[in-house]
């Protein structure tokens, strides 16, 4: 089945035939494909007749196996939609054609053309393409399925904290909710595609690095310790003192792509009382979780907090306009965001508070904050308690919204 993507068909639906190209980026199999695709039913739903769409995919034989200008695309695109008084075009994962950039300015200067695109990692929005675009594009920043998303797969199941076990054992990558009746193996077989096609099309292919095995171990460290306080400086000594010897520089470098690829995300520190982004000790959240099941081996046990800590993250970057972790003095807060409509907003993150010792933990950092923004605690304990302004919310009720 389909899952609807209303936060993203929103976006589509308020900039469709305005004069901004609409670019959807994110991991690869994350659904910007089929989020087009929705889009167009829509379109022709609301009456627009089939000549007047034109859909290309770039990840198609005919253009991976063989070498296509961009002038010739740009050639038959407008010839095809000459005459039409508006047509829609759709370019998936356009980063595949050779100087694509020049093909989407192309097109966007054509009067009778609304453009939609799609890439798979950051490089495509950066360089030429950037300086071409700049103030004529708006950005759909596309993720795997939400919670909310993901229980709409399975609507005869009512147990919302067994969903969530699936959530974070498979995964919330769209196909996964299709196969996951074919078992655990089937899953990994999956996400390990995904992971292969990342790591060798979007990372290698891009960084060409000396020593694959040495950012496969990147990657897997920073896996392996999603949520902890880490730096290039940190992860290269840590690596070297076990053997495998790295640069941070090189660590560093290869970090900038696995964030360019939207696999992994580096969050920065924001000083609360100094109001100011901290450039040093951030931490690092996986775009799935299933994808480091399937990677390290499909266990939770002993590190279900950070577990639940990178599904926030995740969902606080779907909801809102930044986020950041935060520091005030000596204490740190698990997440500090600035709101869509400029607010801020703070939240620590546990897997319960219901012994006295752990409560006092987790307020004390809130309690400390002298500002009067927002304040929440997201735990599994039942109920919706708050305490000296601190709301303490069931984090499945706050996931599902």
């Amino acid at each position: 089945m389909l899952i609807q993507r209303e936060q993203y068909l929103r976006t589509l639906r308020q900039f469709r035939d305005k004069d901004v190209i609409k670019v959807a980026t994110g991991v690869r199999r994350c659904g910007k494909s089929t989020l087009f695709k929705m889009f167009r039913d829509e379109l022709l739903s609301s009456g627009v007749d089939k000549t007047q769409i034109i859909d290309i995919n770039f990840e198609s034989p005919r253009y991976l196996l063989e070498t296509v200008n961009w002038r010739d695309l740009w050639q038959d695109i407008t010839e095809r939609v000459k005459g039409i008084k508006q047509a829609y075009i759709f370019l998936d994962e356009i980063q595949n054609i050779p100087e694509f950039e020049k093909l989407v300015d192309g097109l966007f200067v054509e009067p009778n053309i609304d453009l939609y695109i799609t890439g798979s990692n950051a490089y495509f929005l950066s360089g030429e393409l950037a300086t071409l675009l700049t103030g004529r594009y708006v950005e759909i920043k596309m993720l795997p399925l939400s919670f909310a998303e993901y229980v709409t797969a399975f609507p005869h199941e009512s147990n919302m904290r067994k969903l969530y076990e699936q959530y974070i054992n498979f995964g919330s990558f769209p196909y996964v909710t299709e196969i996951m009746s074919q078992g655990a193996d089937a899953v990994d077989k999956y996400l390990q595609s995904i992971y292969e096609t990342v790591f060798y099309k979007d990372i290698i292919a891009r960084l060409n690095p000396e020593n694959e095995t040495k950012l496969s171990n990147v990657v897997k460290f920073l896996m392996d310790n999603i949520g902890s306080v880490a730096s290039p400086r940190k992860i290269a000594d840590t690596m070297t003192s076990n053997g495998d010897k790295i640069s941070h520089p090189t660590v560093d470098s290869y970090i900038e792509s696995l964030a360019k690829s939207y696999l992994v995300y580096q969050v920065n520190r924001y000083d609360i009382r100094g109001k100011k982004i901290l450039q040093r000790l951030g931490k690092y959240y996986l775009v799935d979780i299933g994808l480091r099941q399937t990677i390290l081996g499909r266990t939770t046990s002993g590190d279900r907090g950070h577990i639940l800590e990178n599904v926030v993250y995740l969902e606080l970057l779907r909801r809102h306009r930044r986020v950041w972790i935060g520091k005030d003095e000596t204490r740190e807060i698990d997440f500090v965001v600035q709101t869509k409509s400029g607010d801020t907003e703070y939240y620590q993150v546990a897997e319960t508070v219901l012994s006295e010792d752990t409560r006092a933990r987790e307020f004390r950092p809130l309690n400390g904050i002298k500002d009067h923004s927002a304040k929440y605690i997201l735990t599994f304990d039942d109920g919706n308690y708050s305490d000296n302004g601190i709301k303490q919310i069931n984090v499945i009720d706050w996931l599902l919204g």
